[in-house]
């Protein structure tokens, strides 16, 4: 859920220069030539990205996110994707998607027996 400081600043100031396949839409000041100067607030253009559901910035593709932090001045576009490539993921950490591996108490706890080769230590 954005603030309603975002929302206004985006209707009133904002322009949309994009949206990503996840349904994020991404922002820039209208109008506002960043003075080249370091140091001060507005010394770069201001982006932002107002979410497609939950506020969550693992959703942000890498082209979008190298965008976002100024990394690249030039706004993502669509390009062919390459057989190998993965889509990306959120993270998915304390949702119910969440990874668990086997043996994770929050997948039942149960694990694999030990080898032979394994002794357990006891204190002497």
């Amino acid at each position: 859920m954005t603030t309603l400081g975002t929302r206004l600043l985006t209707l009133l100031r904002g322009e949309l220069v994009g949206s990503d396949a996840y349904g994020n839409r991404y922002y820039r000041l209208k109008g506002a030539k960043p003075s080249g100067r370091g140091g001060g607030r507005f010394s770069r253009e201001r982006r932002w990205v107002i979410y497609k559901g939950e506020p969550e910035g693992s959703k942000v593709p890498a082209e979008w996110h190298a965008w976002l932090h100024h990394m690249v001045d030039t706004v993502p576009q669509p390009r062919t994707r390459y057989p190998w490539e993965k889509d990306h993921q959120p993270n998915m950490t304390g949702t119910p998607q969440a990874y668990h591996p086997p043996g994770s108490i929050l997948r039942g706890g149960h694990r694999s027996s030990s080898t032979a080769d394994y002794e357990p230590w006891t204190p002497g």
